[in-house]
This record gives C-alpha cells, sequence and structure tokens, in this order.
C-alpha cells in the first residue's frame, strides 16, 4: 500500500497522514493514533518521498564527481568510503545520489541540488588546495561535509580527515631509523589537499634528520598500480638510486613491488617500501603479517563516520562545524629492512 491509498482509505489527505506518522505536533493525537493504526494494520512504510511531503526534507545526500577525477568511481578507496556512508545513511533513512559533471559545471549542479531541494545535503570528495567549493557551498546554505581538508581556507567549515603530515612523518623517520638515507616519494597528485601534506610530513622528516629532500627522485600522479610500477623503474636507474621508498597508496606499492622485483631486486632487503594503507575491504595488506610497513587507517570508517556528520548538521543547521583528525596506526610488514650496506 503507497501512501495515496492509505490517505484514501482513512479519508484524510496526503498531508495529514505524514504529518502524523512523522510526528508533527499540529495533528492532533486522536487522528495521529488512527493514522499509526492503519499504517500498522495495513504494513505501510512511509517512502522518503511520502516524509518529505511532511518535512520538506528529500531524504537523499549528493555525492558530485567531476569528470577529472571521475576514476574514484572505480576507485576501490572510493568504493569503501561509499559503502560505509551507505550503511549511515540506509540506517537513517536517507538515500543517496551520485552526480558525474563537467568540471566547469560543478558550481552549477550545486547551486541546482539547493534550489531544488534535491538533497538535504552533499559530501565534498578529494579536496584541493584553496578549494573554492568551501567558499560556494556556505554561500549556497547547503550542509556540506568534506572528507579531507583544505589548506588556505579561512573560514570554519566541517571536515574529517587522517593526519596525514604526522603519517607521512612517521613512515619516512621509520626508514631513516633503519639507516635509509636516499629515500624516494611515490605520491599523489599534489594539487590535491592530502598529497601536500604527506609530501610536507616526508620532507619534515629529511630535514629533521640532517637530509636534503631530493626532487629527482620525487613523484606526483594518479596513485594506480601502473604509477608505482613506472617511476620505480625510473628512480632506481637514478646514479644514485634510493634504497628506500614512501608511497602515498597501498595500490601503488603493489606497483613498486614489481618495479624493485624486474629491476632484480628484492623488496625489504635492497629496497624497503613503506606505504599508507586504507584498509580496503577487497585489498588486504596481507593478513596477520602485514606485506608493507604502512599507516594504516580505514577509510570505510571514514564513510561512516562522514556521513554521521552530515546528518547530525542536517538535523541541526546551527550547531558549529564539527572536525575530526585521525591518527593512522603504524603496522610493520615484510617491506622493510636496514640499508643495505655500501660495498
Amino acid at each position: 500500500m503507497n501512501l495515496k491509498e492509505l490517505s484514501q482509505n482513512l479519508g484524510l489527505s496526503q498531508t495529514t497522514v505524514s504529518r502524523a506518522l512523522n510526528g508533527y505536533p499540529e495533528v492532533s493525537a486522536k487522528t495521529r493514533q488512527r493514522v499509526e493504526q492503519a499504517a500498522a494494520k495495513f504494513n505501510y512504510r512511509p517512502s522518503n518521498r511520502a516524509k518529505g511531503l511532511a518535512t520538506g526534507k528529500s531524504y537523499a545526500i549528493g555525492h558530485v564527481i567531476p569528470l577529472s577525477t571521475k576514476h574514484e568511481m572505480v576507485n576501490p578507496i572510493f568504493g569503501d568510503f561509499i559503502a560505509g556512508a551507505g550503511e549511515t545513511y540506509a540506517r537513517e533513512g536517507y538515500e543517496m545520489t551520485l552526480s558525474i559533471v563537467d568540471d566547469q559545471d560543478e558550481a552549477q549542479i550545486y547551486s541546482g541540488l539547493k534550489s531544488k531541494n534535491s538533497v538535504d545535503g552533499v559530501v565534498v570528495h578529494g579536496p584541493r588546495m584553496n578549494d573554492n567549493r568551501i567558499t560556494l557551498l556556505q554561500e549556497l546554505g547547503l550542509p556540506f561535509v568534506v572528507h579531507g581538508r583544505v589548506s588556505g581556507c579561512e573560514t570554519p567549515y566541517p571536515w574529517l580527515d587522517v593526519n596525514n603530515r604526522s603519517a607521512f612523518r612517521q613512515l619516512t623517520k621509520y626508514l631513516i631509523g633503519l639507516g635509509h638515507r636516499r629515500i624516494a616519494l611515490i605520491n599523489g597528485l599534489e594539487v590535491m589537499d592530502f598529497a601536500h601534506r604527506r609530501r610536507a610530513g616526508y620532507e619534515a622528516a629529511l630535514i629533521d634528520a640532517g637530509l636534503s629532500p631530493d626532487p629527482t627522485i620525487m613523484r606526483s600522479d594518479e596513485m594506480t598500480e601502473e604509477f608505482g610500477y613506472e617511476t620505480t623503474r625510473d628512480v632506481l636507474q637514478h646514479p644514485d638510486p634510493p634504497t628506500g621508498i614512501v608511497c602515498s597508496s597501498l595500490i601503488s606499492a603493489i606497483g613498486v613491488r614489481r618495479g624493485i622485483e624486474d629491476a632484480g631486486l628484492k623488496m625489504g632487503q635492497d629496497v624497503s617500501v613503506v606505504t599508507h594503507d586504507d584498509a580496503l575491504s577487497y585489498l588486504k595488506n596481507g593478513g596477520k603479517t602485514p606485506i608493507f610497513t604502512a599507516t594504516r587507517s580505514s577509510v570505510r570508517d571514514a564513510g561512516r563516520h562522514l556521513a554521521q556528520m552530515l546528518l547530525q548538521a542536517i538535523a541541526d543547521p546551527d550547531q558549529l562545524p564539527q572536525t575530526t583528525l585521525w591518527d593512522a596506526e603504524f603496522v610493520i610488514g615484510g617491506s622493510t629492512g636496514p640499508a643495505p650496506s655500501k660495498d
């Protein structure tokens, strides 16, 4: 039975029935009891559209993906985040909408979502340095949360992030402690805020140890397996090749291992590798014994938590912006060892 049929059966308007089921005070106790009894009798469960008639909400959350980063749609990191967020939405009676748009149309899409009341809030993915989406969404008055942070943004806004700078400082410091002095960086795109912070942590650890960062063994691009492989082959051909590699993604690290093996070397013996691990559901860093020494933080947990933050902001628009910074767990795997001695 749908809302229209239930309303006809009761001889009431659809709006009155919706408001009764959603606890609006202007509906009398007698009418509310009558509606609830009929809903139970006919096993009626209000749809989001029906609830929207009563509350003025859409009960939907938007995820807008620019075409320039549409690879995220098939990236297991994005998939795990969406799975975690989806669990929270489903539990709270919300639906999720995904929009893939041309980059130049992104602002127009957000404006349309707001004006049409298509969603109650949005999640901002892949924040860039000085990302102008923060100001846009604040001006629109559309509730939002950011998965990550935006350097250069001075106004308060809600976000959840991993402490990327601290994690990469720890990874690099660990290699230095093993005696490595030539340490390469295989990073994500450094226009992205997370990658900028990771490079800062890597460079800080080197400088703290009295080592000079060498741009000739630093690389930045999409974090694919192929990028890890090709970059590793390249840096190992350097006249003074690295004995350690700091990698931004487990996916890229798999390519790094392949590049080391293709060079006739052994990971953890000739070249040590450390990486960030998003604790992906279908791409594990080994079992009880990790393959890679890594900083680990679950992107699925991040999806769950960020979705809850957004729903709280929607429920209480006057609350101060929430911010959450997670420290990554450090795990030691089989990818690292003492720096090889020079004959």
